[in-house]
């Protein structure tokens, strides 16, 4: 009879681990379909955008800052930040509207790094932000900071 209960148990055991390893996401699947989905964008045309700058911008617009990466709302000037190894997600989440230029973001760098840690930490999330895009073929329109 134990012997039974025993086998039960850890039937039920192998079911509620096989369960949850199922359940959870497979953060390299996230990654290929967050690449997938911007990768369907066209192709930057350079001609769209040329002299688009503020206001004007139609594409994602990226501030590089010292505690991470802010994705500008231009329409409303909100600043959404995240850390920089979430960029491929996010663009992936916005829809084909937001990129009326294809595949391209502006990047700018905040002005308010003050302090040498500050510049530190906006040059490496420059360099991650530069070589995630890069990575997803995505062009980079450089706006010089104000």
């Amino acid at each position: 009879m134990v012997r039974s209960q025993l086998t039960l148990l850890l039937c039920i055991l192998l079911a509620l681990v096989a369960c949850a390893r199922h359940d959870a996401p497979d953060p390299s699947a996230q990654q290929a379909a967050a690449l997938a989905r911007i990768q369907a964008i066209p192709t930057a045309d350079p001609a769209k955008y040329h002299g688009a700058r503020g206001k004007s911008w139609r594409n994602p617009y990226l501030i590089v800052k010292p505690e991470g990466v802010a994705l500008l709302d231009v329409d409303n000037s909100l600043e959404h930040i995240m850390k920089p190894d979430e960029l491929t997600e996010r663009l992936a989440e916005l829809p084909a509207s937001a990129w009326p230029y294809g595949r391209v973001v502006a990047v700018t760098e905040s002005a308010v790094a003050k302090s040498d840690h500050d510049k530190a930490e906006m040059r490496k999330n420059r360099a991650i932000v530069a070589g995630t895009l890069e990575s997803m073929h995505v062009m980079i329109n450089w706006i010089p900071t104000a």
